[in-house]
């Protein structure tokens, strides 16, 4: 077994632990055995009376936990094509206007509009924010007939802050009774992860997946710089055109349902790429394990340390985010002399 072998089967290893423990625990502790005859009751593969004790099992937590580890691992995947693409170490989602834009589309429905389409009211209004936000930020680099990586930051930090002020301004406008909802939906949060939307976070995840490994040569070319990699062949601006787009279109999936879950497209890509190496072909699915398992023991910490209350994941993983930035800068910086 080789090396990124056997890191994904430790991962894949550590992710059931995360997610065995995360359908166990919550406000009232569920028995393992009573856990895995919910799962085997909700999937019909045995026959019995369903309790509410299986109904929380297997209609809230694990869906929950499975929402957990798709979303970080797709997060993940998004940090490593953006901060490839950009050639920028603090790239993520949020730097480029893509999660507020998501967050304005949501915060515009729980404030204003209310949830006319039901339950599917909320997750499409963050995903047309989200795509409106990214349409935006390529229309602004098109513009300038550039895709240079520094035009790419300056404008999706631009179209962040317009969709910032955007929500504020619905928050303070809007119906204060919502208020706490708002909050706890833009700072992240997986109670709104159901069955019927699980297939939607999958196809994000696959989508980037898919594409960050079918162009994993390209992006390894974008790492010795523009004018190396058009000489390997590489159409540097249109790779980059595109990367962007997947990448947004995803990053929309995603907080279309969990909310602004900050700091996990930064962080994971530092890590992966110390297990893993910076060659894309091994880089993507280590970024994959390491988001999904940081996220979902994110979650985890997020529901355990205020029981009962729940705190928002947001709340969690920007904790963390920011003690990495903290360690990656005390790591970089150079000795005075």
């Amino acid at each position: 077994m080789g090396r990124l072998g056997l890191t994904l089967l430790v991962g894949a290893v550590i992710l059931a632990a995360l997610l065995l423990v995360s359908t166990i625990y919550g406000t009232t502790s569920i028995p393992l055995s009573d856990t895995f005859e919910a799962i085997l009751l909700g999937t019909g593969l045995v026959d019995g009376d369903v309790s509410p004790l299986h109904r929380i099992v297997f209609d809230l937590r694990l869906p929950r936990a499975l929402f957990a580890a798709v979303i970080g691992a797709g997060l993940g995947i998004v940090g490593v094509v953006l901060q490839t693409t950009t050639r920028n170490d603090l790239a993520d989602p949020f730097l480029f206007g893509l999660s507020s834009g998501a967050a304005a589309g949501a915060v515009f429905v729980i404030t204003v509009t209310g949830d006319i389409l039901g339950f599917w009211t909320l997750p499409l209004a963050a995903f047309c924010g989200g795509l409106v936000a990214s349409g935006i930020v390529l229309a602004l680099v098109h513009g300038l007939r550039t895709s240079a990586p520094e035009k790419l930051i300056l404008a999706g930090l631009a179209v962040s802050f317009l969709f910032s002020a955007l929500t504020n301004y619905l928050i303070f406008a809007g119906d204060n009774r919502a208020a706490h909802s708002v909050i706890f939906w833009m700072l992240g949060g997986l109670g709104l992860a159901r069955w019927e939307t699980f297939p939607l976070v999958c196809a994000g995840l696959a989508l980037i997946l898919a594409y960050a490994l079918y162009r994993s040569r390209w992006l390894d070319a974008l790492l010795t710089g523009d004018v190396t990699a058009t000489t390997l062949g590489v159409p540097v601006q249109s790779l980059r055109f595109k990367m962007f787009f997947v990448a947004a279109l995803a990053t929309a999936v995603f907080v279309s349902v969990a909310g602004v879950i900050g700091f996990v497209g930064l962080m994971v890509p530092h890590i992966a790429r110390g297990i893993a190496g910076p060659l894309h072909n091994h880089l993507v699915p280590t970024a994959a394990v390491v988001g999904a398992v940081l996220l979902t023991g994110s979650d985890i910490l997020s529901r355990l340390m205020l029981a009962p209350q729940e705190l928002p994941v947001g709340i969690v993983t920007t904790s963390l985010g920011s003690i990495f930035v903290f360690i990656l800068l005390l790591r970089t910086a150079k000795p005075k002399r």
